[in-house]
């Protein structure tokens, strides 16, 4: 017999641990959690978002944000069935699906963590930075925009493959990702853990400010780990081994609740 909680949905319990790649990036940005995470007694789900990992980033012509949010939404449901329960890590944009999924399925989330998550991009051209205004009409003209991986130590870090550039579509969708998420955190109350790299150049560290000042979580379920020489690619720059074992210990906590 299956019991019951007050709202009338099975008694749901922690299954499992689904990672979140960041945007343009694919499953080898994460992979150093692999390995670690794969003894922990859970299981481990690892969607390939819409429009990544293929042989040209025009594979992302014409995917939106709601596309990769239904990606992640179709993992988590499936992968925690009828009575389990995920913790949700995501890097980047992927953190801010993370949010997304914690604000609109609870009894699902058992807990997030935020690598990097980027709720304030360094770009002048994201939103909430001041040229922002200028990003519909550089869309309208240039048809794709460079990316490029950085790493704060290029002779230790693990280089992962990934898009070298974007369609301007995709990125303007990106930016609507980051707006549409603003307003969801403070229906966001799962505990939560938050990475992030001091002096990265791709994501601003009032990113965690904002977060953590917004979302619902009780103050003794929020937390902070701040990594002193990583760029944006926490999982595979220099200080990979101290963002993982942040992770390990983080989830450690969690079994059993």
């Amino acid at each position: 017999m299956t019991l019951k909680g007050i709202d009338g949905q099975a008694d749901r319990h922690l299954t499992g641990v689904m990672i979140l790649h960041g945007f343009t990036a694919n499953l080898d940005s994460v992979r150093a959690l692999f390995g670690p995470l794969a003894g922990m007694g859970l299981n481990l789900v690892t969607p390939l978002l819409r429009g990544h990992g293929q042989h040209s980033p025009d594979a992302l012509r014409g995917v939106t944000w709601q596309d990769w949010l239904t990606d992640a939404e179709q993992a988590m449901t499936s992968s925690a069935g009828v009575d389990g329960k995920l913790i949700v890590l995501g890097h980047s944009m992927g953190a801010l699906l993370a949010l997304h999924l914690a604000a609109r399925h609870p009894e699902l989330v058992d807990s997030v963590i935020l690598a990097t998550p980027a709720i304030r991009l360094a770009s002048l051209l994201a939103p909430g930075r001041p040229l922002h205004f200028l990003a519909p009409f550089i869309s309208a003209v240039i048809d794709r925009w460079d990316v490029q991986a950085c790493f704060a130590d290029p002779a230790c870090a693990i280089k992962p493959a990934q898009y070298c550039w974007a369609p301007t579509a995709t990125i303007m969708s990106l930016f609507d990702l980051v707006q549409a998420t603003i307003p969801v955190l403070s229906r966001v109350s799962a505990p939560t853990l938050i990475i992030h790299g001091r002096n990265e150049s791709i994501v601003l560290p009032e990113s965690v400010d904002i977060i953590m000042h917004d979302i619902s979580t009780p103050s003794d379920e929020k937390s902070v780990v701040w990594l002193e020489k990583s760029e944006h690619q926490i999982f595979c720059d220099c200080e990979r081994d101290i963002a993982v074992s942040a992770v390990r210990e983080f989830i450690a906590g969690r079994i059993g609740k």
